[in-house]
Order: C-alpha cells, then structure tokens, then sequence
C-alpha cells in the first residue's frame, strides 16, 4: 500500500513538473499564421482573422457566414506554457452565446516552420486541430475527429480592407 502511495506521488510529480510537456516551442514560432485567411465550407464561408503574436500569446477571432447570416463565432488563443504552446478554442452562436459550458483545451503535438498540431486534452468537438501555410496564399485548418478522419478547410489570404 505505501509503495503504490509512493509511486502514485512519483508519476504525479513528473507529470506535474512537465516531463510530458509538448514539444518545445515558443509563440513566435507562430507568426506565419498572422492575417486575414477566408474560403468555403460548404454553403457558407469560414473567415480566420489572426493577430500577431505577442506577449506570449497569438489569437483568432473566426466567424461563419452564409445566406445573408452569420452563424458561429469562435475564439481561439495560443499561449506559451511550460516552454510549450496551449491552445484553448471556444464557439459562440450569434448573440456570443456560448456553445459549451468551458473552452476546449489542446497542447502542441508537433510544430515546423509553417505547420502546428495540437492534441485535446479535454472533452470537445475536436481530438486534433492543426494549421498550416504551404504558400504565401494558402492557409490550411486540419480537424481531427473522433472517428480518427481529418477534415481540411482550405483558406486564401484576403485582405481586412476589402
């Protein structure tokens, strides 16, 4: 009994000190995410507005319109933790009412110079969601469903001002 308390001590420790911890990274290393990208899903188009990263942090405003309305918006922020990056995403229906009752949490899973995969690590709609720009035009949302299928949305940059 006393050396499973000790080893239950062990690995909540480890755990805690961030062993586990995603890869490094820090928020600059996101910076090729910054701008105004826009495109289809289906009926209705997906706008992504990304502010530049700072004080640690980097976050999207997101709205989906089509037929005249809007019909969800989202926030997303990407912090610095643990010398590793955490992502929280949250949807609002029109009126910011919330869709959940807390944002979904997700750690870095993988990082290049321009692509980033994060990994849930509590309940929500998504188990993976990753981001990459293969192009100076193309900025690319990868969902990771449950079923373990990525569905790609596809973005071109746009300027704010249009």
């Amino acid at each position: 009994m006393i050396f499973r308390k000790l080893l239950a001590t062990c690995i909540f420790s480890i755990v805690a000190s961030g062993v586990y911890a995603g890869p490094p990274a820090s928020i600059n290393d996101l910076n090729w995410m910054t701008g105004n990208w826009a495109g289809n899903l289906g009926p209705n188009q997906l706008e992504e507005n990304w502010i530049m990263a700072e004080g640690g942090s980097i976050a999207a405003m997101v709205r989906m319109t089509g037929n005249g309305t809007t019909s969800m918006f989202e926030m997303i922020t990407i912090e610095e933790v643990d010398d590793s990056l955490v992502l929280h995403i949250q949807q609002f229906d029109p009126g910011f009412v919330a869709r959940t009752p807390e944002p979904q949490k997700m750690e870095l899973v993988e990082i290049t110079g321009n692509s980033v995969k994060f990994e849930a690590v509590s309940e929500g709609g998504m188990a993976t969601l990753g981001y990459s720009h293969p192009d100076a035009e193309s900025f690319i949302i990868h969902v990771g469903q449950a079923n373990g299928n990525t569905l790609d949305i596809p973005l071109k940059k746009r300027s704010v001002w249009d």
